[in-house]
């Protein structure tokens, strides 16, 4: 039976403690604060997420980061990607160079643009092959995860066979997982859905109409593609599960941070103030500076990404923000 450690005991990292747990794995996961370890430890909640949710006996939870990766096979990073860099290089010195490793991070570093695999592939090399490390990604909110309800998402990795160790290892009959051999438009399209995610809170926030928010995934859509078409993905990967999959139901659910975002700006809230009253991370928000320092830099045209940005760090009122994207030149319709 393989041994997971889990790095982040956010939402989605209990929410995977949780259904590798209750499949008999034994599980450590790592947070910072010893409060919230020793709650999951007496308790088997975390008293910050999801926490109506029981977690098993399989499950323990150490501030240690030595103890937490002491016996791992597979090595499961759940944190925000403005921080996998530094926590990845925490974990570095504890690693024996035999583990999977795999990220469930959604987003784009800033600066240096890459991707959450390629950010481990960089700070782990050394230690980790590129070939051990893979990404899960997906249509898959914690709250929903956690109560066992049907979720599908993709596991990709540089190797096909750690891909489907990552299958193996994750899928449950209420959590099924695909492969998918395009790891860079898997990853593309989990960072760029976030963005979209908050225009469309705009959408419904401002209360723009149904017409509105069906135009804005369409065309979120497309720009996704144009990112993906430009670092080499594969356009049929965002017609699956990472793609419209995970644009959908970010830009559509309750539980989604960054559509809350966007919809709490919609009402006329200040970005600072939204972020302030959240106690968890939006990784939308940071996604669009990077993603929009990255079309400047290629001089790729990505409209709504310019918008959402000019929005969050221009302080444009979400009225002009619309008005400029519905009167921008004629264009016809292409579909990539």
């Amino acid at each position: 039976m393989k041994r997971v450690s889990i790095i982040g005991a956010g939402s989605f990292g209990t929410a995977l403690a949780v259904v590798l747990g209750h499949g008999g794995f034994p599980v450590t996961l790592w947070a910072r604060e010893q409060k919230i370890v020793d709650a999951i430890n007496s308790t088997r909640r975390n008293p910050s997420y999801i926490r109506d949710v029981e977690l098993p006996n399989s499950v323990t939870a150490s501030a240690s980061m030595e103890q937490t990766l002491e016996g791992a096979d597979i090595v499961l990073f759940a944190t925000p990607t403005h921080a996998l860099r530094d926590i990845a290089g925490e974990v570095k010195s504890y690693l024996s160079g035999r583990e999977i490793i795999v990220t469930v991070s959604k987003g784009i570093e800033k600066d240096t643009l890459m991707v959450p695999t390629q950010i481990l592939v960089n700070v782990l090399s050394g230690v980790i092959l590129e070939d051990q490390i893979g990404v899960l990604s997906g249509p898959s909110h914690a709250e929903e995860v956690s109560k066992f309800k049907p979720t599908t998402v993709v596991a990709a990795a540089y190797s096909k066979r750690v891909a489907r160790l990552i299958q193996e290892t994750f899928m449950t009959p209420m959590f099924r997982v695909y492969l998918n051999q395009d790891i860079i438009g898997v990853e593309v399209g989990a960072a760029l859905k976030n963005i979209m995610a908050i225009a469309a809170g705009i959408v419904d926030g401002a209360e723009l109409g149904d017409n509105a928010k069906a135009a804005l995934i369409t065309r979120g859509l497309h720009e996704m593609k144009r990112m993906g078409g430009a670092v080499g993905a594969s356009q049929d990967t965002f017609a699956g599960l990472t793609g419209m999959g995970d644009l959908i139901v970010t830009c559509t659910s309750q539980h989604s941070r960054n559509r809350y975002v966007g919809y709490n700006i919609g009402k006329g809230k200040k970005l600072d103030e939204i972020i302030e009253g959240m106690n968890m991370v939006a990784e939308g928000v940071k996604t669009t500076d990077s993603v929009n320092q990255w079309a400047e830099r290629n001089s790729i045209e990505m409209p709504i990404t310019k918008a959402v940005h000019r929005v969050l760090f221009e302080k444009l009122d979400p009225s002009d923000a619309l008005y400029e994207l519905m009167t921008r030149n004629p264009k016809e319709e292409k579909v990539i």
